[in-house]
């Protein structure tokens, strides 16, 4: 019965450090404290933007950065962020992108705005 014991209190203690690293460790990506700005910004490149144009997808993504450093500049004093923090924004977007191409969302746009 105390081996039981030991393995789950193990168990409980990694899953505790796991959540911990998650929130605050290297496993933590710094975009996402700008999830809502980078949904918004796929969203409103998604339908600015026709899909049948030359490099639509860089077009697309152009845009979307753009919105997400308006709204960090807002945040942040007209500052810019740096050049890792630009590369996590960037990830993000593709990030988000694929989640929300994945669950259907950005064919809802293209049925409802166009």
């Amino acid at each position: 019965m105390s081996t039981i014991v030991f393995i789950v209190i193990w168990f409980a203690a990694i899953a505790f450090i796991y959540l911990v690293m998650e929130k605050t460790g290297p496993f933590h990506k710094a975009w996402e404290k700008y999830e809502g700005a980078i949904i918004t910004a796929i969203k409103v490149a998604e339908k600015a933007i026709p899909g049948d144009i030359p490099n639509a997808g860089l077009r697309r993504l152009d845009q979307a950065l753009n919105f997400v450093l308006e709204r960090y500049a807002e945040e942040h004093g007209g500052k810019q962020p740096d050049a890792k923090l630009l590369h996590e924004l960037k990830e993000g977007i593709q990030i988000k992108h694929a989640e929300l191409e994945r669950l259907g969302n950005l064919r809802k746009l293209y049925e409802v705005g166009r």
